[in-house]
């Protein structure tokens, strides 16, 4: 049922670090120190909307710098695109399908008995830390020796909700929580009382700058990283921003780096923020979850009124680039907190996401769930790895890669060794692309919901609608078909080709990869959701 690739992840694999180019200290034990690694990980960020992209509006002058300085993946994408399931594939190393895991809420045997990332650290002498959201559950979120979330289910009695009240601004974060919400987050004194959501989530915060859910993240990965300079014993630290996922509640600091008064040529060029492209995608292109939204039957984003009133997609869209301009300034302080502290040279720095975000593409706000399980917006997400001593760095690749790489990367970088696992690792290892430039020769990727699977290659891209929920029912998903789309010829993926007889050759052969995805990665704990219901 598995690949052999996959198979042969289990086996230790101990190239010496020194091979990599890393100069590190000796620990106690005359033996070589093993490099830190900190994982910067925001929440939906489009990997578009950075400044070294060529993106006509945001500032993200630490994005781009750390860009220069790693190698950058250009094709890396979420195995679903929704964040427990992503997340989870990225600390587990197995596919979502396999884990039982295809939105934000299923519980399952095998992610009881996976053998999470950092529990591999950990048993390898490492120190594990977390600071921010995590969203995993079961034995995948097992292994950290500290944790600090901003979600206080996560962290009972020491979560960000809880901190920020203590320091006296639970009202102003309460207020931010409502524009999506329409009440305070969950455990704070605000959760019952009704606050105003605001139109497509979006506000600007009272927050001060170092009460923020990323200052949190922030304050903490740096005071970890001054502590942790100190000791000959080597860190993995997963440090997340909540942001910028909804709601969409940006500084006025930030917010005022944005000409949101009218459409412009873009922010970069002099004038205020540029128009989407595809804002006013035709509706009849787009699956029915998102032309719903599209009319108005969501609430909270109330698109419709954006449509008749346009300063409303502005705001929004300013907000977004807000918040991860935001991120940027936190990475920055982090990455600036690594060489203050004079750990830079030994540690490896990665940035990602989990998924991406619309930013009104296809006349869309964040993510709208059904639908969306094809778009490059949503599944093609930042990869950035500094590798100190990297030869590679300043490079960019096309190599098809994915979260649950990561696990398989790691260990073959580092020469971690390896537990007796139950479930061999699915992903594969793109140490040697990260490090020599070696192609992965991977032919096909598959991104997979509940009721979306989506095929990706160099060129091509197929969105196959799969068995629906009951609640994907009620939108008539299956008579809505599948997408196609031609990558070089429509980037932004508004010309559906699924009944265009010229590509019928290239269609079948993607269903083809599907069938052979589906045969080498066993849905286990997918049928032992479906058994359940």
């Amino acid at each position: 049922m598995y690949s052999r690739r996959s198979a042969l992840i289990l086996l230790p694999i101990l190239y010496p670090i020194v091979g990599f180019g890393i100069s590190l200290k000796k620990d106690s034990n005359t033996t070589q120190k093993k490099p830190n690694v900190i994982i910067l990980f925001a929440d939906q960020h489009n990997k578009d909307v950075m400044g070294f992209e060529g993106h006509p509006d945001v500032l993200t002058p630490n994005l781009d710098k750390l860009a220069k300085q790693s190698v950058v993946f250009d094709r890396a994408y979420c195995s679903v695109g929704i964040c427990a399931p992503s997340r989870s594939s990225l600390m587990s190393g197995i596919y979502p399908r396999t884990l039982g895991l295809l939105s934000n809420n299923e519980r399952t045997s095998v992610m009881e008995e996976v053998v999470p990332l950092a529990s591999v650290f950990r048993q390898n002498n490492y120190r594990t830390f977390a600071f921010g959201k995590r969203h995993t559950h079961g034995g995948v979120d097992a292994g950290w020796d500290v944790q600090q979330s901003h979600l206080c289910d996560e962290t009972p009695g020491g979560s960000y909700t809880e901190w920020v009240e203590q320091q006296g601004y639970g009202k102003e974060f309460a207020l931010d929580w409502a524009a999506e919400f329409g009440k305070g987050s969950p455990c704070s004194s605000f959760s019952g009382e009704k606050i105003p959501t605001g139109d497509l989530g979006t506000r600007v915060s009272l927050l001060p700058e170092n009460m923020t859910m990323e200052a949190f993240t922030t304050q903490r990965t740096i005071q970890m990283i001054r502590e942790q300079a100190k000791s000959d014993q080597p860190f993995f630290c997963w440090a997340t921003f909540y942001r910028p996922h909804q709601p969409y509640t940006p500084l006025k600091k930030y917010m005022d780096m944005y000409d949101v008064s009218a459409w412009g040529n873009g922010r970069i060029n002099g004038g205020s923020i540029r128009k989407p492209a595809s804002l006013n995608e035709p509706k009849e292109n787009i699956p029915p979850m998102m032309q719903s939204i599209r009319n108005g039957d969501n609430k909270v984003w109330n698109v419709n009124k954006a449509y008749a009133d346009e300063q409303l997609w502005r705001n929004h869209i300013g907000a977004y680039y807000a918040l991860v301009t935001e991120i940027d300034h936190c990475v920055g302080e982090i990455l600036k907190a690594l060489d203050e502290a004079g750990i830079a040279e030994e540690t490896i720095v990665i940035y990602t996401s989990d998924h991406g975000d619309f930013v009104g593409n296809h006349g869309m706000v964040e993510k709208a769930a059904l639908g969306q399980n094809v778009y490059e917006d949503i599944l093609n997400i930042p990869l950035i790895i500094r590798y100190p001593g990297n030869k590679q760095k300043g490079k960019r690749t096309a190599e098809l890669v994915s979260l649950v790489d990561f696990y398989p990367t790691l260990v073959e970088l580092l020469g971690l060794k390896m537990p007796e696992l139950k479930y061999p690792l699915q992903g594969q290892s793109f140490a040697g692309t990260l490090t020599k430039g070696k192609p992965m020769k991977r032919t096909y990727f598959v991104s997979e919901s509940w009721s979306q699977a989506t095929v990706i290659t160099k060129d091509y891209k197929l969105g196959m609608m799969i068995d629906p929920t009951d609640y994907a029912r009620k939108f008539d998903y299956r008579s809505f078909g599948d997408q196609f789309f031609v990558r070089k010829s429509d980037s932004l993926e508004i010309k559906n080709q699924i009944n265009n007889d010229l590509y019928k050759s290239e269609i079948e052969t993607l269903k083809g990869f599907y069938q052979d995805f589906t045969s080498k990665i066993p849905d286990i704990g997918k049928q032992e959701v479906i058994k359940k219901e």
